[in-house]
């Protein structure tokens, strides 16, 4: 569990853009400025997926995976863990369980990207606190793969890793603390901070 910040609480994108690299966090909350993300073509494909009514087909749901019903479109905010995002579905399972469904706009390449699936198990933390019902696993449908559906199991360690993310992002919040560089020096290249950030 963490505790609330002086800051409230943080969105999904804000755990996404951590895991991109941590010095978004500090140039966004703790310096106030903000990323010129709107331009890139693949977040406004993205965003207008979302925004869509082109989901899967809920008798496909039913049948493969035992789908009973299914709530769209889902905004929700959590006391325990400070977080707030909008889910693109909640399905209720047959076994008494419930599982979020992310659409992905991406293609499928034979495994689970870690924003993917710190992505799906945060919200699987959501669901368990908001409807009280056990979450065992997340579904991502990667929609330029031909909606092909994936299943990710979760577990009590995906689950810590996730919560250590988040400590990790209100740490960098409340202290002010300019932290390490990406690992990943690709994505300096296209970074809208790369003219702010010392390398």
């Amino acid at each position: 569990m963490v505790s609330c910040s002086s800051e409230g609480s943080i969105t999904i994108s804000d755990v996404i853009e951590y895991l991109f690299c941590p010095r978004f966090t500090y140039f966004m909350h703790c310096l106030g400025i903000p990323q010129r993300e709107g331009r890139l073509f693949k977040v406004q494909k993205g965003r207008a997926l979302h925004e869509s009514k082109e989901k899967t087909n809920v008798g496909y749901l039913r049948k493969r995976y035992g789908v009973t019903d299914k709530l769209t479109g889902v905004y929700l905010s959590s006391k325990k863990y400070w977080i707030r995002g909008i889910m693109d579905e909640v399905l209720f399972l047959d076994d008494g369980s419930a599982a979020p469904l992310d659409y992905k706009f991406a293609k499928y390449h034979n495994r689970v990207f870690k924003t993917h699936k710190y992505q799906s198990a945060l919200y699987g933390l959501m669901i368990a606190e908001h409807f009280n019902r056990p979450v065992y696993r997340g579904y991502l449908c990667y929609t330029r793969s031909g909606n092909k559906i994936v299943e990710l199991p979760f577990n009590e360690k995906l689950f810590q890793q996730t919560e250590n993310v988040i400590q990790n992002i209100f740490h960098i919040i409340q202290k002010e603390q300019f932290p390490e560089i990406t690992g990943n020096k690709k994505r300096c290249i296209d970074c809208c901070y790369k003219r702010i950030c010392p390398q």
